[in-house]
């Protein structure tokens, strides 16, 4: 499908109000649900490499004060100290925001960049979804089953220095909007996160050595004028699997939509 309605601007107090409820309702789901959720853990690293990944911390990005992205800094260094290290069993479920929790001033959160209906904004704790795209980009190469992802409804940015596909991330808002991953094999599986001076890296590790290797790549990709005069961006994020005997499995991965902020026919 790639037909896409015009947005809609929701007010200040319904979009409070609806932020809380679905807030309540995962909170609920946390406490009462049925999933076994990954925890922190101090022990050992373990050895074997399945996937490595980094991205540039910095970007400068137009209409954006670089402040914001220093400030970004900060706040990926005090979610990543509750996420590095996690290990992942067999039948365990990990999610970002049950680990790090609700970034406020009080923890240290500063205030980074956001989107807010399309339109750049800022709030405490922005700038995670950084963290969030590349925790995705690790977990499609990897066989952890991706349970719960979102994706923004609006292109903001043009692709400038873009390393991996449009759409190949996830957003976050806590605490229902989330990245979920679900280990339904019988490998344990860790997370190593670091930064260094220019990027925010990241390692999906295991305990034991992971003969399939994966493939994660584009498809489908248009650009497309809409009835009522804006532009939209549509793909598909196809995953495939080579495994031990040779054999070939591939799958959807995510399909992604969304509104263009700016005109993608300009330079």
């Amino acid at each position: 499908m790639d037909e896409i309605e015009k947005p809609i601007n929701r007010g200040a107090i319904r979009q409070l109000i609806g932020k809380e409820y679905y807030i309540t309702k995962r909170k609920l789901d946390w406490f009462f649900g049925d999933k076994k959720w990954s925890k922190q853990f101090d022990g050992i690293i373990f050895n074997n490499k399945l996937f490595k990944h980094r991205s540039f911390i910095r970007r400068k990005l137009k209409d954006v004060d670089m402040h914001l992205q220093e400030n970004k800094v900060t706040n990926l260094r005090l979610a990543i100290e509750k996420i590095d290290r996690v290990v992942i069993k067999p039948g365990e479920t990990f999610s970002i925001w049950k680990l790090v929790g609700r970034p406020t001033r009080r923890k240290g959160y500063l205030e980074g960049l956001v989107l807010n209906q399309g339109a750049i904004d800022k709030g405490v704790g922005g700038g995670l979804c950084q963290l969030g795209n590349l925790l995705f980009w690790m977990f499609a190469h990897s066989p952890l089953e991706i349970k719960e992802r979102y994706r923004h409804g609006f292109d903001v940015f043009p692709d400038i220095n873009r390393k991996i596909p449009f759409g190949a991330g996830a957003t976050l808002a806590y605490n229902h909007i989330d990245l979920q991953v679900k280990n339904n094999t019988d490998k344990t599986f860790q997370i190593k996160l670091w930064l260094d001076s220019e990027y925010l890296n990241g390692e999906l590790l295991s305990d034991t050595i992971i003969e399939e290797r994966y493939i994660v790549e584009e498809r489908n990709h248009i650009m497309k004028q809409q009835m009522w005069g804006g532009y939209s961006r549509h793909n598909q994020i196809y995953k495939t699997v080579i495994c031990e005997d040779d054999r070939i499995e591939e799958s959807l991965l995510v399909e992604n939509h969304a509104v263009m902020m700016y005109n993608p026919f300009l330079e």
